[in-house]
């Protein structure tokens, strides 16, 4: 395929350019002007539009948690177990989920998804594509992180069960961090411990293979979350972030990549209260890695560039706006390789609009996937 006469926004170049895009087995091959297109190959004329990187959400429940079914269509949250690391995002994916075709349509091309936050440790989440019809074939990476949750939703859903405090939260996470670490360790010896599913699950976590995804609003939980991180030397992301605003200086000394949201929503719980559309460029300004994310199905996921719209009409710069749902979450989630930017080399994942992405009233004119246009 060649798209030419686009103005290339590519994530990487804070200004955008005039230039043609080749792509070649679903990759992109070339980025520059008067290129041309081999015989047989399709050529879009995209027509001064504005052309993008596919969009990328860093945090969803996309497929775990489906559009239009109820209770019925839940799949993400594990409400018998309040430590269940062994569970896996993919063997609840479910492809036909409404919301997928609706994201594609919107330039949403890749999004990570997996468990919710009912659980101290809830299992691993995957990068996905969003068009497919089994998970398998859809998958960029998998595992990409394990879950883990901070603050009010354990307790809500184990108040009766085993979890009243925040301090019972992270008491045990760092029970399972330390068994797990005990079986790796034993493993490790050439010993052979008797075989524990939960342990195993956390190997990658424990051998800096994936990070811990901390569900953490505010921010006494964030701060736990970068403290049980440090005790025990993995990586972390921290998800949602909600008052990260309030310990800008103790984020920015971490460093550890944060994603926002789902802003667009009303304050449902008291954890939520300090919540705010100019949180992301604040802490962008602070030199942090940001991705504004959705939280699907808390809001559409279609929606995600209006959510970075949303973050520039408050204040947050609009070059930082644009690579918070491209390159920034494709880095949070591990996947830069592949997707997030437009250059030679990565998936040919691409958006072209009529008007600017971040305005609510600029329509999609075509995506196009892997190198197929889809819309």
């Amino acid at each position: 395929m060649l798209i030419k006469n686009g103005l290339i926004h590519d994530a990487v170049s804070r200004e955008p350019y005039a230039a043609d895009i080749l792509t070649e087995g679903g990759k992109i091959a070339a980025i520059g002007k008067d290129l041309a297109a081999p015989e047989g190959y399709e050529v879009i004329d995209a027509g001064g539009r504005n052309v993008y990187p596919g969009f990328v959400d860093a945090h969803c429940h996309i497929g775990l948690d489906n559009y239009g079914l109820g209770p019925v269509g839940h799949d993400y949250n594990e409400r018998n177990d309040s430590v269940a690391p062994q569970l896996r995002g993919i063997d609840s994916f479910n492809p036909f989920d409404l919301s997928l075709p609706k994201a594609l349509e919107a330039g949403v091309t890749t999004v990570c998804t997996g468990p919710g936050s009912a659980n101290v440790l809830g299992g691993t989440f995957i990068a996905v594509k969003t068009r497919g019809t089994c998970v398998d074939d859809m998958i960029v990476k998998e595992p990409v992180a394990m879950k883990c949750a901070f603050g009010e939703n354990p307790k809500r859903v184990y108040a009766e069960k085993n979890v009243s405090a925040r301090m019972t939260i992270a008491a045990k996470l760092r029970e399972a961090l330390f068994k797990a670490r005990e079986y790796m360790e034993k493993k490790d010896r050439g010993e052979a411990p008797a075989f524990d599913m939960k342990c195993e699950a956390l190997l990658p976590v424990l051998r800096g293979e994936i990070p811990l995804k901390a569900h953490a609003h505010r921010a006494d939980d964030i701060c736990t979350a970068i403290r049980i991180a440090k005790e025990f030397g993995v990586k972390l992301t921290l998800e949602h972030c909600t008052e990260g605003h309030l310990i800008v200086d103790t984020l920015a000394r971490a460093g550890y990549p944060v994603a926002i949201g789902p802003t667009m929503s009303s304050a449902s719980k008291i954890e939520l209260m300090n919540k705010s559309f100019e949180t992301a460029g604040i802490l962008a300004r602070a030199g942090l890695c940001v991705s504004i994310i959705t939280d699907s199905p808390v809001i559409c996921q279609e929606n995600l560039p209006l959510c970075a719209g949303l973050a520039v009409k408050a204040g947050m710069d609009p070059f930082d706006a644009l690579r918070a749902i491209t390159i920034n979450p494709a880095r949070h989630i591990g996947i830069e390789d592949r997707v997030g930017s437009l250059e030679a080399g990565k998936d040919a994942d691409i958006v072209i609009t009529d008007g600017d992405a971040l305005e609510s009233s600029t329509d999609t004119w075509a995506v196009i996937l892997n190198g197929e246009r889809v819309k």
